[in-house]
């Protein structure tokens, strides 16, 4: 056989794989979703589990929520300062705040802190079980895993990322305030001028959408990789890196899509 119709052979045979081997992916997601999706309706057997996870997700996530919407209002409020000094009114600065926070900084940076502490520690939660055959014992005692493990942790985050993101837009703001009357000289009373003038209710809903979808998806994102775990201590580490990557990689492509049609 020529080298030419050999390379030309390798090619299709990797190709096929590759091509295998998506198809078995994509059906293994759309099996684990539908799964999930059916176990929903389940978890008010059991509202403790659910319960327990928003505590996990929510309550114990504020500290670094806090510390990551002061700094970003803060640094939004000087970078404000610097750029539209003597362009436009000081008033503007309170409009930049609050527009760049709710429409973007308060949810994408929520989203992706979610993803950095909740998603990966679901992820190598979950593998974790899956290594330890925990999973399997479950499956043996004629107990559902995804009504057990996996939508308790759905739910909690679909419900708890909008929480933190609001929590996010006060903290937010009190930084660029504080940032902006004590270090950049502002009236207190025309930042908040400027954080009414252009307020709308619209962004609101929209960065709040944004927040359901970016909560729901890094918790499933997290269970399912979590679950699909393989090759002990090393298996755990990779679940919770692809679980990081892939939610980050949604949440942004979320993002934009989401904005794109909420102002088309």
């Amino acid at each position: 056989m020529r080298r030419a119709d050999l390379l030309s052979l390798r090619f299709v045979r990797g190709t096929g794989r590759l091509v295998l081997a998506s198809v078995r992916q994509v059906g293994r997601f759309v099996l684990f979703a539908s799964e999930v999706v059916r176990a929903l309706p389940k978890i008010f057997q059991n509202p403790r589990l659910t319960l327990e996870q928003m505590v996990r997700m929510g309550t114990d996530s504020v500290p670094l929520v806090f510390t990551v919407s002061i700094f970003a209002g803060a640094t939004t409020a000087w970078q404000g300062k610097y750029q539209l000094e003597g362009i436009l009114p000081t008033s503007a600065i309170g409009t930049a705040v609050a527009k760049s926070l709710i429409l973007e900084l308060g949810p994408v940076l929520t989203a992706l802190v979610i993803a950095g502490r909740v998603g990966s520690s679901i992820a190598a939660e979950l593998a974790t079980m899956r290594v330890t055959e925990q999973i399997d014992a479950l499956v043996t005692m004629s107990i559902s895993p995804a009504r057990y493990l996996i939508a308790p942790r759905v739910v909690a985050g679909f419900v708890m990322a909008p929480v933190l993101v609001v929590m996010s837009y006060f903290f937010g703001i009190s930084g660029g305030y504080v940032t902006a009357v004590s270090l950049g000289g502002l009236n207190g009373a025309r930042f908040l001028e400027g954080l009414r003038l252009f307020f709308y209710v619209r962004d609101v809903a929209v960065g709040l959408l944004k927040a359901f979808v970016f909560g729901a998806s890094t918790s499933f994102l997290g269970c399912y990789f979590g679950y699909f775990a393989r090759g002990g201590a090393e298996g755990v580490g990779q679940a919770a890196i692809r679980a990081f990557v892939s939610s980050s990689v949604v949440i942004l492509g979320a993002d934009f899509l989401i904005a794109s049609i909420a102002f088309m």
